[in-house]
């Protein structure tokens, strides 16, 4: 066990804990996702856990969080950790300084052994030996690999590493202290928001990573995707306390679901008893012959309402989106032909996307994906006419009207009020028939009052969808819609793009929201778009079968290329065959060890066995058998 939460509370009000009696257990190997709504005490469970924050003393005095010693824990924050002077190869090469300098010893030994002679020989030597093991064991020689692997996976390839990390954009910054942190592969690795500023591709590497990673990973995230891909036990914070699910995001919200519908049956049979009971109470209190079971009745009343079902609370009420339109435009909506996507002006002008084609029909769905900077906000702003360009055409069919969502909420003027924001669009209409289109996406109250500028993003991305639906829009043109919101107003948003049976043009980094609601992914390069039918999962499957398909192609080509290998003897042949042989049957193993030893892994994670000592003892010698045996066939199979 690397880290136990036991009875933490959190006060910031008196009388009022932020967090409520929380316990639960990190086992190396965990991949966890903390999930809750904004507000509910994440991060300050998360500042609990790093020591950045107290906890309050506890009614029984009991509450502790206990780290095993050795554990290292690395959290990613805003710049975490990070020196701004220093530059991008100085800040990357500080989690191996120490072996660095284990490096320059060594080095340093080497070149002075030879002049050297008995005692102070055998000092040197031996000194020397337990420096390159320890050098070699910790994949010092495989310092640089790590580092480009780790920056080329998250979309640093081609970054100048001279630069200073005070030079980088916020964003930049952020990716770049997981990158560090990543390099300093701790023990337990806690991100809040990994994916914040990734692009698909870099968010994608990053789930490969985490889930070969050697430690625990316990992460806070709204990428519903991400958590479904990679974790495999989910803690829900809710109503100031914790509550553990088996599975990832999805096995958590059945799980989750199936618990509300048992606890409301369950307290609907203990509310009848209660019932029947009560009358039983009320008739016969009073009766000579039945007041002393009338009494008993009385004791097991009060016991059941002391100890019995709590009243299930009902999921908070979700916002309501409906996007609907007046007018059916022609069959082809969009026809894009040879255009360039371009920003700036003259000299500074800058080429994004290079001979753009791409026709969109009615009733399409499509999501546009491609990495960060490649030009998908401008290609959007480039069909909207918004950002001109130098070359090919854009045409628009006729009948089209255009409902828009910006990302950075810049159509909202900051100054107004938020109903003023909507009166200003739409004059007619009465502030009580305003008022109850904010209502409906949970802008209420005072909120209302108050000026764009000074609302939360996810209160701003509502504003701008119920602007949407006065719109009625026949055509939608969507940049990140579910940026800054949390899940449960996500689902609302997706589960009304799916019912919308417009046009829709989707640029999203959200794969579940692609997932649910494209019929067509568009991925942008600098050499245009390509499109792929379906949604991303579908996306995927094709992406995968184009690698595979390039694969071969070059294996046959270099086959073609290799001359027949010639034996001289038959002897030669027999052996070769034979070496090949050992190798496949060597292949066959290892693929069964790994097997073994996810199998092994995913019991160690039960929590049934963390219950049994005896099993978890035999469960953790097992595994590091087999880990043995599996480094032991990788190693000739190295050498075959």
């Amino acid at each position: 066990m690397l880290v136990s939460v036991e009875h933490i509370w959190k006060y910031f009000e008196a009388d009022i804990p932020t967090l409520e009696d929380i316990g639960f257990s990190i086992e190396r190997g965990d991949r966890i996702g903390l999930v809750g709504v904004n507000g509910c005490g994440k991060t300050t469970l998360l500042n609990i856990l790093v020591g950045k924050t107290g906890f309050d003393p506890t009614p029984g005095g009991d509450g502790a969080v206990n780290v095993s010693r050795g554990c290292v824990i690395g959290y990613l924050e805003q710049n975490s950790g990070m020196m701004s002077e220093n530059s991008i190869e100085a800040e990357m090469r500080r989690p191996f300084s120490a072996l660095e300098q284990e490096y320059l010893r060594i080095s340093e030994l080497s070149e002075k052994m030879p002049s050297l002679f008995g005692e102070q020989l055998e000092a040197a030597s031996a000194e020397y030996s337990r420096l390159s093991s320890h050098f070699e064991a910790n994949d010092g020689y495989l310092i640089d690999v790590k580092i480009n692997t780790v920056l080329n996976g998250m979309g640093f390839s081609g970054i100048d590493r001279t630069r200073k990390v005070s030079s980088l954009s916020g964003g930049e910054r952020t990716r770049m202290a997981l990158c560090k942190l990543l390099l300093e592969a701790p023990d337990l690795l806690i991100l809040d928001e990994p994916t914040n500023h990734l692009d698909l591709e870099s968010t994608m590497w990053l789930e490969g990573y985490l889930a070969d990673y050697k430690g625990a990973v316990l992460i806070v995230s709204h990428n519903r995707y991400f958590l479904d891909k990679l974790c495999t036990r989910i803690l829900e914070l809710e109503d100031r306390k914790i509550k553990a699910y088996k599975g990832n995001y999805s096995d958590f919200q059945r799980q989750k679901k199936t618990d509300l519908e048992r606890q409301e049956k369950l307290y609907e049979q203990q509310q009848q008893k209660i019932r029947e009971l009560q009358f039983y109470i009320d008739k016969n209190r009073v009766s000579a012959t039945s007041a002393k079971q009338a009494k008993n009745k009385q004791h097991m009343l009060d016991r059941i309402v002391e100890e019995g079902v709590e009243k299930p609370k009902k999921p908070k009420k979700p916002p309501k989106i409906r996007l609907e339109y007046d007018i059916t435009p022609p069959k082809e909506v969009l026809e894009i032909k040879n255009v360039d996507i371009t920003v700036g002006e003259g000299e500074s002008a800058k080429t994004l996307i290079s001979s753009l084609d791409l026709s969109v029909m009615r009733g399409e769905k499509i999501g546009v994906i491609g990495p960060n900077g490649i030009g998908k906000s401008s290609l959007l702003k480039t069909l909207l006419g918004e950002n001109p360009h130098s070359r090919g055409t854009v045409r628009w069919a006729q009948n089209v009207k255009i409902a828009y969502f910006d990302q950075k909420n810049e159509k909202l003027d900051p100054r107004r009020t938020v109903i003023d924001e909507v009166h200003h669009r739409y004059p007619r209409m009465t502030d009580l028939e305003v008022r109850t289109l904010l209502g409906g996406v949970l802008l209420t109250g005072e909120n209302v009052y108050k000026p764009v500028g000074v609302i939360s993003g996810g209160e701003k991305t509502k504003l701008s969808f119920a602007i949407m639906m006065l719109k009625r829009g026949n055509v939608l043109v969507l940049d990140e819609p579910t940026n800054h919101l949390d899940s449960a107003t996500c689902e609302v948003l997706e589960a009304a793009l799916e019912e919308f049976d417009g046009t829709m043009i989707l640029v999203s980094h959200d794969r579940y929201l692609l997932n649910r609601v494209a019929t067509r992914i568009v991925e942008i390069s600098q050499d245009g778009a390509k499109s792929y039918p379906g949604n991303f999962d579908a996306y995927l499957l094709e992406k995968e079968a184009e690698r595979s398909g390039a694969e071969a192609l070059k294996q046959k080509t270099e086959e073609k290329k290799e001359p027949k290998k010639q034996y001289r003897t038959r002897e030669q042949r027999s052996s070769d065959a034979k070496r090949k042989q050992e190798q496949k049957d060597l292949e066959s193993r290892i693929e069964a060890l790994e097997n073994e030893i996810a199998s092994i892994e995913r019991e160690i994670a039960d929590p049934a066995a963390a219950a049994d000592y005896q099993k978890m003892n035999a469960l953790c010698t097992r595994l590091e058998e087999t880990k043995t045996e599996l480094e032991e066939c990788m190693e000739i199979w190295v050498e075959m």
